[in-house]
């Protein structure tokens, strides 16, 4: 079993351990937020900087939400006996892949395909932005 996948109960422990993770990254986030904004800015720039920081801690906190709802449908699909099974092609998912990343709900060829679509559909959309 050295190279086949680990028991499930690994998976949900690394799962719940990396979820933990992210909710004290948010919360340490959250109160830096919180003690930067006390700062009046004095100018332009540091308006500017205050805005640039908080663009950046509101793209941070929705990737950290995002991760947090795929480990936690990952931890339901554990649950109801689905994990390690590709949502596409319901394959299983390679243990290789799912040590990587185990909170993936696709094997490594469906996730290739459903990125290529992702970026097709975003360049379709930036050369719709630009002709407009």
């Amino acid at each position: 079993m050295k190279n086949g996948p680990k028991p499930i109960a690994m998976y949900r422990n690394t799962l719940e351990k990396k979820a933990e993770e992210v909710r004290r990254s948010m919360s340490a986030q959250k109160a830096a937020q919180v003690v930067a904004r006390l700062d009046i800015p004095s100018d332009e720039g540091d308006l500017s900087q205050q805005h640039h920081e908080e663009w950046i801690f509101l793209n941070r906190n929705s990737l950290d939400m995002k991760l947090l709802r795929e480990i936690s449908d990952s931890l339901l699909r554990i649950d109801n006996g689905t994990y390690g099974i590709c949502m596409e092609c319901e394959e299983p998912i390679s243990a290789k892949r799912l040590d990587a990343v185990p909170w993936t709900k696709f094997c490594i060829r469906c996730q290739e395909a459903a990125d290529r679509h992702e970026f097709e559909t975003e360049s379709l959309e930036e050369l719709l932005a630009n002709a407009a």
